[in-house]
């Protein structure tokens, strides 16, 4: 083969082949244009690896001070926009190196010794993955600490609670954000799993046997913030459970999301009113000038189909893949980048107009009256007179069904008209059949009582604090 040939071959494997990549399959390949995102974590680990490879005397102390220059060199062009990725180079790795050995010679060419691109991207992955999940859990935070303030803003605030979405018994708007919260500490929760499993170093199994050269791979780990090295180089550089585990925690976050925005979207809505969006939060129509539509509580309960069928793909991705690295692992980077940069864009988004819900306190009153909600009240009433709890159900059955029929709440109903359905009825009853009476009955850990609601949200705070 010619030396112009020669060139024309992809230097990091070109050695072996006679003639020069299909330009189709060059761009088919190529993964630069999305994993390029990783330059930052690439160049780290790369940091770390001669690092070690001049602790161990693999490298020359110039070659390694010539590495650290060239690779702070790239970053600033990186990051000031003169650098020139090259679909030719594949990917990240390959552009960063290539550039490297153009800077710095020689040296340039001995960083990648005792390492493969399969344990490079692999640690890639694992350090850009760790960061976005920190940041996520800061996201979760703020939005947390916002749904706090809601709930105590509105911890007196009564509204209808719901099965089935039919009525079914009061309770506050603070407590039903408190609810809200819970569901989001359990995906901090499973974040900070996720984070602790993923979080062991690939680097030095090299192609998937590991390698000959003196290596020391607890110092690279060490280094790079992992808490140890990985202990099989088939696995590391294979395993791609810590992908599949961070889209698994982030479909059921989403699917917390949506669950929140399908109640901002109703609430919101003629028919509901129990709450105004930020006017920055919504658009209008193009043809009807009265419409206010909550365009980002829709679009974050569609995006979670797009998270969910990344969880799938990755999940169909690494089925039936035999040891060790396979090319197709290389598509497991867009659903991956995909589902960061829709999380996190759905947690800004809430962050901010989640606290900013204006609650129109009178209309959700008004609904909580409707529906019979304190019926479950009156049976807890005659329980305490002494009458078994079945009858005092069919008892107030019997109450709802007259309710119906005369188009009267229970509250409404006189003393007499109760009396018919059990003597055990007293003047006292009204106190248990207000709403207000209702919720502050609700007085212990996990209710709805405005007392337990304060108490909740000082409690969360202190959790989220780590206290």
């Amino acid at each position: 083969m010619s030396k112009k040939d020669d060139k024309q071959t992809n230097p990091s494997w070109g050695g072996r082949f006679s003639e020069q990549t299909d330009a189709f399959v060059e761009a088919f390949t190529a993964s630069v244009e999305f994993d390029k995102r990783m330059y930052r974590q690439d160049i780290t680990g790369s940091k770390a690896h001669a690092l070690m490879l001049q602790k161990t005397g693999v490298l020359s102390e110039p070659d390694y001070e010539a590495i650290l220059k060239g690779l702070d060199t790239i970053i600033e062009e990186i990051e000031s926009g003169t650098f020139e990725w090259s679909v030719s180079r594949e990917d990240v790795h390959m552009n960063i190196e290539a550039r490297l050995t153009e800077l710095v010679g020689d040296a340039g060419k001995r960083l990648h010794t005792g390492r493969s691109r399969n344990d490079q991207v692999a640690t890639d992955i694992r350090l850009y993955l760790r960061e976005q999940i920190n940041h996520i859990i800061s996201q979760l935070v703020d939005l947390q600490t916002g749904l706090l303030q809601l709930a105590e803003r509105e911890a007196d605030t009564i509204m209808p609670g719901f099965t089935h979405l039919q009525v079914a018994q009061p309770v506050t708007f603070g407590h039903h954000m408190m609810a809200w919260f819970e569901m989001l500490q359990r995906d901090a929760s499973r974040m900070h799993d996720c984070h602790v499993r993923m979080n062991v170093s690939p680097l030095g199994a090299a192609a998937l046997a590991g390698t000959s050269y003196p290596i020391d791979r607890y110092l690279t780990a060490a280094e790079l913030g992992f808490a140890a090295p990985a202990a099989n180089s088939l696995d590391a550089v294979s395993d791609r459970d810590f992908a599949i585990e961070f889209c698994a925690a982030s479909a059921i976050l989403m699917t917390h999301l949506s669950r929140m925005a399908e109640e901002m979207v109703m609430w919101s809505s003629a028919q509901f009113d129990f709450i105004e969006l930020p006017d920055r939060y919504c658009t209008g129509s193009s043809i009807m000038p009265q419409k206010k539509n909550p365009d980002v509580p829709e679009l974050v309960r569609g995006k979670t189909g797009r998270v969910n069928g990344n969880l799938v793909s990755l999940l169909t991705l690494m089925k039936s893949q035999p040891l060790a690295y396979n090319k197709d692992n290389q598509e497991d980077k867009e659903p991956l980048f995909d589902t960061i940069d829709t999380v996190t864009a759905c947690l800004r988004a809430f962050a901010d107009m989640v606290p900013a819900l204006v609650c129109k306190r009178d209309t959700m009153y008004s609904a909580a009256k409707q529906g019979f909600s304190t019926a479950t009240d009156l049976a807890d009433y005659l329980v305490r007179k002494g009458l078994p709890f079945r009858d005092a159900h069919e008892v107030v059955g019997k109450a709802v069904a007259y309710g119906v029929a005369n188009g009267k709440d229970l509250s409404e109903m006189d003393i007499n008209e109760l009396k018919e359905f059990s003597a055990m009825i007293d003047d006292d009853v009204f106190k248990v059949l207000s709403l207000e009476g209702s919720v502050a009955a609700r007085n212990h850990i996990g209710g709805t009582a405005p007392e337990q609601v304060r108490k909740a949200v000082a409690e969360a705070r202190q959790r989220l604090k780590g206290g």
